[in-house]
């Protein structure tokens, strides 16, 4: 079974046993996380789509660790006047593990 949730503005298609890289979400280490926008429901040809979401339908996760994506560099450059800039970013993720997908009867 796999769904489609929407965490963070961005959509992700989920399974059981799932680790997932998500943008931080606000909890300690441990605890239980449950996403409620759930757009679709499936196994096999037996699919569920919502409109906007499934209605009764959860997906469960833990929360696995905290931690900071690489760091991408990006150059600003204007030609001709000796004018560059450099600035880097590091994104903050919450690892998840899915562990169940709760699809309403």
């Amino acid at each position: 079974m796999y769904a489609v949730i929407v965490s963070g503005g961005k959509q992700y298609r989920v399974k059981v046993d799932q680790y997932l890289n998500l943008a931080k979400i606000e909890l300690e280490t441990g605890a239980t996380v449950e996403f409620e926008q759930v757009l679709l429901v499936g196994e096999g040809d037996a699919v569920k789509v919502g409109t906007p979401y499934v209605a009764g339908c959860t997906v469960t996760g833990v929360i696995e660790d905290h931690g900071r994506e690489d760091k991408i560099r990006i150059i600003k450059m204007k030609r001709r006047k000796h004018h560059i800039k450099h600035i880097g970013h590091r994104q903050w993720y919450t690892k998840v593990k899915i562990t169940a997908i709760n699809a309403a009867a």
